[in-house]
């Protein structure tokens, strides 16, 4: 990161504790017609996500995007695991392009759209596991296979 983007980081952060504090007759002050602001009955701010945030949302809720790959590759029998690394790679790609969590499903989509065609088709392959390298070079994931016999 440049020293141009630790202003703006600042900046941001600026913007978003102002943000927090407006009343509705700052609104007023802006431009908003008074009957208009009336009529909202709660002014609330959001937060800037950071990287820790997006990493737990790829994690933590129970309809996760990791946990709805991994349950999508375990119907063809394979294991899909995500190294924490892998996950904080994704993360920095979503604040890279400024996309937020939405922007998570399509770099995992973008991540997981050769594997998700080419592992089903390999009845060896009993574990996919997606590296930082994987995210970052759009490698192939290391692949464990089962045991023949």
């Amino acid at each position: 990161m440049g020293f141009g983007a630790k202003i703006a980081t600042k900046k941001e952060k600026r913007t978003g504790e102002l943000l927090s504090q407006v009343h509705p007759e700052d609104l007023i002050k802006f431009g908003l017609i008074p009957e208009f602001v009336g009529r909202l009955p709660v002014v609330a701010t959001l937060n800037e996500l950071d990287k820790g945030t997006l990493i737990e949302i790829l994690r933590e809720p129970k309809n996760s995007l990791v946990r709805q790959y991994q349950t999508i590759m375990g119907f063809e029998n394979v294991t899909l695991k995500f190294h924490d690394d892998a996950l904080e790679a994704i993360a920095e790609e979503a604040l890279k392009r400024n996309v937020g969590a939405r922007g998570l499903k399509i770099i995992i989509e973008e991540l997981m759209l050769e594997i998700m065609y080419t592992i089903p088709s390999q009845d060896a392959i009993s574990e996919c596991v997606i590296t930082r390298e994987v995210v970052i070079n759009r490698s192939q994931p290391i692949t464990m296979y089962r045991k023949a016999g």
